[in-house]
């Protein structure tokens, strides 16, 4: 009742344990511990400072900034030291002249054919020249209407009138000085700002032409008129311009780690700026730290959660080596945590004696080497964050490369072997790959380095793989107590003669214990030939009779000079009593808090296999057939390989005794029926063995035996007597 109560509590154990959403509660509980330990690496540093205070401390930014202020005074100083473009418009003298024509030309097509000279003017009655007066401003009136609007404003009626009264030589020499002057005069730069001086050029040297008052002032204010600026302003060249300026001004950056205040000096207005500007400021919140800090915490538990789940170890279904997983992992965070906080004590490379490579090894030793490498990418990742105190919110790849190396060093180095002496030569192994990665970290910076410097980094690099080879001996056991990890070590303990339960075999029960013995060494060394852990083999061949113990009487290696008690009793006692001993040997080991792995290979070792001999004593007393079921162990059969090579071994040992002058082909003939006979029986079909790795068991387990009943020479009867013998002695 008891059994079957404690059987109920385990399968409503694992069906928790093993639920769905465990897995996904241990990878958010890792997101949410990254999250904590890293936000105050993002985040800077808030400053209570004010305007005309005094710095007591430097200060330096804590990341690498656009000064936005700064950059568009650059751009505008620039912009403002760009002038306005201007062109010269060579075809504006050419336009003007040949304003000056088309005036000239209309006065020649409207004058009349017969012009009144001085004579007829003072002849005439005053009648005519009212009519003459009238004909004038008529055709005034017409040139002004054929010509443009703002040319016909500019120009005078006298202006006109005059043309139309000169004398066709006048006129012509007008036309040819004005056109001349004007043409001159336009064919020199003029600005807005030098119009007038331009006109007043013009009129210059038109005033020395050998004509009349009146033409003269005409043709100065038509020259006048054509004289405009030729040298324009160039919008589209000038924007052009400031825009090159605008952007050739590189923009102004706070880089990290830049000084902005040294200690004693006052805080003015730029200073505050730059302070507000990188964020160290109480009245400045950035949002984007925080959640760039969430999208780089998602990808690293998105990549474990997808390695994790694929990769072939114990961890991609156990949920209990996941939770010991997850508990490494943010042990490991918290140690590199903790020791960048050493930092503070401005001791040169006192961050170096992080002891990161302790995640690495012990996930080697408990879990597997794999898991290991790829976990040390992402302490690499989060060390390099983890120590950026100086340049907040950026990676440190110097302690990311240095976190890397060490912790593949201690993974690769553990990867063989994982004994307790292993992992101190480890430690070792792990200060040298440490040294030589800080030796090339300083060598690249540059610049020229102190001996002191080097051995005090060197030092610290010595006593990181030091301390976490120590660490490592000391965690390992709760690790492997609190989860039943077996590890190498745990192995080497349990083999150990002094523990309980083989000293309750070896007195209880000697002849099961020689029997365990031999059955570990042929087990052990079989399970190595096809790559599994023989060591485990070993140790689980040690207790995988314990139940034995519990009648010892009844199992014919602890027969010695006595009857066999089941010759006194029915075979349905006998079956009964030698069908418990791998379940009461379970029950045992659970009491004693053993390992499931050794567990199940008591539990499994015979499976579901017939015991024969009492089967057919049974059906020779019995009057009807007796099934095959009440005489077969209940199993379970074997769930690995390792449980189903202990049954062989065990079957082998036991059958190889009863062998009279054993030979090498006798040997290998019972072997080989015996792991056929299991074969067709199904005793092997929840273990994965493979055929070709039964043939390998098979020639691995004759090997050992040949080696155990190998021939012995038969030394002749010693004939001399004892004084020979004594004299022999003294020889």
């Amino acid at each position: 009742m008891r059994r079957q109560s404690s059987i109920d509590q385990q399968i409503w154990w694992k069906r928790v344990r093993d639920h769905r959403y465990i897995r996904s509660i241990l990878f958010f509980t890792i997101g949410i511990v990254l999250y904590i330990l890293l936000v105050g690496n993002v985040i800077p540093e808030k400053l209570e400072i004010e305007l005309s205070q005094v710095a007591d401390h430097d200060i330096r930014s804590p990341i690498t900034v656009e000064h936005k202020t700064a950059t568009e005074e650059r751009r505008s100083a620039a912009v403002d030291e760009v002038g306005p473009v201007y062109e010269l418009k060579r075809e504006y003298s050419q336009n003007q002249v040949r304003k000056i024509h088309d005036i000239f030309d209309l006065v020649n097509q409207v004058r009349t054919e017969e012009l009144v000279d001085e004579d007829e003017e003072t002849g005439a009655s005053p009648e005519e020249e009212r009519e003459a007066d009238d004909a004038l401003s008529d055709q005034v009136e017409f040139v002004k209407e054929v010509l443009s609007p703002r040319t016909s404003n500019d120009i005078s009626d006298q202006t006109l009138e005059t043309f139309l009264q000169a004398s066709d030589s006048q006129l012509q020499i007008a036309r040819e000085t004005t056109t001349n002057a004007v043409y001159e005069i336009m064919s020199e730069r003029i600005s807005t700002r030098d119009l007038p001086e331009a006109k007043e050029e013009v009129r210059n040297q038109i005033s020395i032409s050998t004509v009349s008052n009146n033409l003269l002032e005409a043709m100065q204010e038509v020259a006048e008129f054509a004289i405009i600026p030729n040298y324009i302003y160039d919008a589209n060249a000038t924007d052009q311009l400031r825009q090159e300026a605008a952007e050739s001004v590189e923009p102004v950056l706070i880089r990290e780690g830049q000084l902005l205040v040294k200690e004693g000096e006052m805080i003015n207005h730029d200073i505050y700026e730059q302070l507000r500007v990188v964020g160290l400021l109480d009245d400045s919140f950035n949002v984007f730290p925080y959640i760039g800090l969430a999208i780089l915490i998602g990808l690293i538990i998105s990549m474990l959660s997808y390695y994790l789940n694929e990769a072939q170890t114990s961890v991609q279904k156990n949920n209990s080596h996941l939770l010991m997983f997850t508990i490494i992992f943010i042990l490991t965070v918290i140690i590199m945590k903790i020791t960048s906080l050493l930092e503070g004590l401005e001791v040169q490379g006192v961050g170096f004696v992080v002891p990161v490579s302790i995640g690495a090894m012990l996930i080697t030793v408990l879990i597997h080497t794999r898991v290991a490498l790829f976990t040390s990418i992402m302490f690499a990742v989060i060390g390099s964050i983890v120590f950026n105190n100086e340049t907040v919110g950026t990676f440190h790849f110097s302690y990311g490369f240095y976190i890397l190396f060490s912790s593949f060093a201690g993974a690769y180095f553990l990867s063989k072997s994982n004994r307790l002496s292993r992992i101190l030569r480890a430690g070792l192994f792990i200060s040298f790959v440490n040294m030589i990665a800080v030796l090339s970290l300083l060598f690249m910076r540059m610049v020229q380095i102190g001996w002191v410097e080097i051995g005090m980094h060197m030092a610290f690099a010595f006593l990181s793989g030091f301390i976490a080879a120590v660490l490592t001996i000391g965690l390992l056991p709760f690790f492997e107590a609190g989860f039943g990890i077996l590890s190498t070590s745990r192995l080497i303990e349990l083999s150990s003669p002094n523990h309980p339960l083989l000293r309750k075999i070896l007195v209880e029960a000697p002849g099961t214990y020689h029997h365990s013995v031999v059955v570990g060494n042929l087990s052990e060394a079989a399970c190595e030939s096809i790559g599994e852990n023989g060591l485990l083999a070993r140790v689980g061949s040690y207790y995988h009779d314990l139940g034995k113990t519990k009648r010892p009487h009844f199992f014919i290696e602890n027969q010695m000079k006595m009857e066999n008690p089941h010759d006194k009793i029915s075979p349905q006692l006998s079956r009964t009593i030698i069908i418990a001993h791998p379940y009461d040997g379970a029950d045992l080991l659970r009491e004693y808090k053993m390992p499931k792995e050794i567990i199940d290979i008591a539990e499994q070792h015979h499976g579901t296999t017939l015991l024969k001999y009492f089967y057919h004593k049974a059906n020779k007393e019995s009057e009807q057939e007796i099934p095959e079921s009440q005489f077969r162990y209940p199993g379970p059969k074997a769930q690995t390989k390792v449980s189903a090579i202990v049954g062989i071994a065990d079957s082998v040992e036991a059958a190889v005794r009863t062998i009279q002058k054993p030979t090498p082909d006798k040997i290998e003939t019972l072997v080989r029926k015996i792991i056929q006979d299991k074969l067709e029986d199904g005793q092997f079909d929840e273990s994965d063995l493979t055929l070709k790795e039964l043939d390998q068991v098979a020639v691995s387990i004759c090997e050992t035996l040949k080696g155990t009943f190998h021939q012995r020479i038969e030394y002749p009867e010693d004939v001399k007597g004892k004084g020979d013998k004594k004299h022999e002695r003294n020889s």
